[in-house]
């Protein structure tokens, strides 16, 4: 498993590339996008990617820069035409106060 970490000065389209080729290069099964936990996982479940976004879920313009991240590597997923899923959980009452 590799882990990478990414702070809240991120570029979405930077980000996106790098997501969608880790996505294209292995067989993923699952994106699990876990408040700013984003894990990869193969068809056997092993973990094969941690994503951890450093960032201020208060900040307005961080949620933001994030949903606009989701949503583009979800077009990705669905474009794959595949049997890759995601599971949505990025901004839960979890991360909050």
């Amino acid at each position: 498993m590799k882990e990478i970490e990414i702070n809240s000065d991120f570029d979405v389209d930077d980000i996106t590339s790098k997501i969608s080729k880790i996505m294209s290069q292995w067989s993923i099964k699952l994106l699990d996008i876990n408040g700013p936990d984003w894990a990869i996982y193969t068809y056997e479940m092993d973990l094969k990617y941690l994503i951890h976004f450093n960032v201020d879920f208060y900040d307005l313009e961080i949620r933001i820069k994030l949903e606009d991240l989701k949503l583009n590597v979800i077009h990705h997923i669905e474009s794959l035409r595949d049997e890759t899923t995601y599971r949505d959980n990025l901004i839960n009452i979890v991360f909050f106060e």
